[in-house]
């Protein structure tokens, strides 16, 4: 979203769900999300994907771009993010700030969001007035004014947004180097809102290629889902997008890792109130019948109060404040299992990441229980259909399987997740979840008295960060 926050990971649904609890509207219960979606693409190359919901008169209108930090390269980081924050300073008919001012005085809310997968953009407004967020974002797919003085002005308020989110917060300063060390070829290497010399550096002209190289029908889609009719808004998509010139789909096609070949570490010193602990290895994405293994294996890791993380490393053994397993089943490209937690007061990262690795040795030797096994896949069934309650969420997920391949996959998801077996958990659990195949990164707090010496790295040789 512009302001904090704008760069996000593919976690952001969860987040986004939240903030929009108005929109709070059910599906069919049992339904296929294919029996409800229209899908259509237009002669321009954009595809339009509406879905039905006529619970509440409103509607969310959703614009993806299939362009994200993973589509930018080395010197040049950045641009996907910083364009989202131009696309709000006017058109040749809109004024700068116009768009947001507009939708408001219609009772809706609209923002933006970059990823390493994707820009979206998205209004949520009176069913009746659906024709505004079509306008305006048909407008802006083809006659976005760039401005040097509002360049200048935006890449400020980016840098600091830099500043304020990653570089003064310690934990999301730890996961950058992190996956910095991780993806060594392929783009996630850099963050979603780039490093803070590219954004310094990179020009007007550089911005306007990017949209006219990324922002183009043929590169996008939209989703829509709620009260409305398909005879009646389908045309007006038609006539305001479809005019749009379509061009040439950009190359998606990235270097991927090769396997790793030895852990990696890295430790980083900043001012901080606790140690911190992440663990990312390389494991496939939706593209793999394995990832409902690891979807599954995450809940069993950390779903919750009941799961093995909180019970052994946070309540019984009060080693972490915090622990998580998290897994990234809709990344576009190969991701990481991250393995997470924040260190309690007194106790030593070596420690918790001891406990770490004896959760994951138990789960390469022994079977887990069928009870527990139920218990998490319940969880996920359960995480996945609620949040469907939320118009906005449904086009969200939507949107992320599209942005994975397809989004009649999303159809597959609890089935598949049914189908996983305690033997299906051991076997991907030896086969990514192996030292050789992962990174480590440590966060040690500076001290506050200046006077003493600064903590020794816990594990041998590490690369040190300042």
């Amino acid at each position: 979203m512009r302001g904090p926050g704008s760069e996000m990971r593919p976690a952001i649904a969860g987040i986004l769900s939240c903030i929009l609890s108005g929109l709070l509207l059910s599906l069919p219960s049992e339904a296929m999300m294919k029996e409800h979606v229209y899908e259509e693409v237009l002669p321009n190359g954009l595809k339009v994907l509406l879905m039905e919901n006529h619970k509440a008169p409103v509607v969310t209108f959703q614009v993806w771009y299939r362009v994200g930090s993973r589509n930018e390269e080395w010197g040049k980081t950045g641009l996907s993010h910083m364009l989202e924050h131009m696309m709000f300073k006017g058109t040749k008919t809109v004024l700068p700030e116009e768009i947001s001012r507009i939708i408001q005085e219609n009772g809706g809310n609209d923002n933006a969001f970059t990823s390493a997968d994707f820009t979206a953009y998205f209004e949520n407004i009176s069913a009746d007035r659906v024709s505004i967020p079509i306008r305006l974002e048909s407008d802006r797919m083809q006659n976005l004014t760039l401005r040097k003085k509002d360049f200048d002005t935006e890449r400020l308020v980016v840098m600091e947004e830099r500043r304020l989110r990653t570089d003064d917060n310690p934990q999301a300063y730890l996961s950058e180097q992190l996956e910095a060390t991780a993806f060594q070829v392929q783009p996630y290497h850099w963050p979603t809102i780039g490093w803070m010399e590219d954004i310094r550096r990179f020009t007007l002209e550089d911005l306007k290629a990017y949209y006219h190289t990324y922002y183009n029908p043929v590169n996008a889609f939209l989703v829509v889902v709620g009260d409305f009719k398909k005879e009646l808004i389908l045309p007006q998509i038609r006539e305001t997008f479809g005019a749009i010139p379509g061009g040439p789909a950009p190359e998606q096609r990235r270097d991927q890792e090769e396997p790793q070949c030895g852990e990696r570490r890295l430790l980083v010193r900043k001012e901080a109130q606790l140690p911190a602990l992440l663990i990312g290895y390389h494991v496939p994405n939706l593209r793999e019948p394995d990832c409902y293994a690891l979807e599954v294996l995450a809940a069993v890791l950390s779903g919750g109060k009941s799961s093995r993380f909180y019970l052994d490393l946070v309540q019984e053994k009060q080693l972490a404040l915090s622990a998580d397993a998290d897994y990234s089943l809709t990344s576009h490209d190969p991701g990481l299992f991250s393995l997470s937690a924040e260190v309690f007061p007194g106790r030593k990262p070596g420690d918790v990441e001891a406990a770490l690795d004896l959760e994951v040795e138990r789960l390469q030797k022994e079977a887990v229980g069928e009870r527990e096994l139920e218990k998490a896949k319940n969880q996920l069934e359960a995480e996945f259909v609620y949040a469907q309650d939320s118009l906005f969420y449904q086009a969200m997920l939507l949107a992320q399987y599209e942005i994975a391949g397809d989004w009649k996959i999303a159809d597959d998801y609890v089935p598949s997740v049914r189908k996983v077996t305690a033997q299906d958990i051991v076997r991907v659990a030896k086969k990514y979840l192996v030292p050789d195949n992962r990174t480590v990164g440590v966060l040690l707090p500076l001290p506050t008295d200046k006077s003493r010496p600064a903590p020794q790295a816990p594990f041998g040789d590490s690369r040190i960060i300042r």
